[in-house]
């Protein structure tokens, strides 16, 4: 049995859905790196980075290669790098949105009678 495309999109985005799997591709973006340099730029346990790495690599969105003792991870496309900035437009969008409520927010308000922080609400 199939699964419906929305299921499927729904279980890709709980996947992307940890702070650590995020961080690792967007080191990746600017090309394959070895483990101790993730290790290096993410505040971890080599142990949680592994189990990380291999949820990433069973789903094919990187890939990784042995050279010798080092393994070298990979994006597997460019298509996750171009979701990565994707996510950081939206996000800017969506953050600028709020700076502009809450601006708006503390914008002085005519006086209602009430006084303190609370008197605008």
């Amino acid at each position: 049995m199939q699964v419906p495309l929305y299921q499927a999109k729904a279980e890709f985005f709980r996947m992307l859905g940890h702070p650590v799997r995020i961080r690792v591709l967007e080191l990746l973006q600017n090309g394959p790196r070895p483990v101790r340099e993730l290790l290096a730029e993410i505040d971890i346990e080599p142990s949680n980075l592994s189990q990380q790495l291999a949820v990433l690599r069973r789903s094919g969105i990187v890939i990784s290669t042995r050279d010798g003792a080092t393994v070298n991870y990979a994006l597997a496309g460019g298509d996750v790098a171009e979701l990565l900035r994707a996510a950081r437009r939206i996000l800017t969008e969506l953050l600028a949105g709020q700076s502009e409520l809450l601006a708006e927010l503390r914008q002085v308000e005519p006086q209602s009678g009430r006084t303190g922080p609370r008197a605008g609400l």
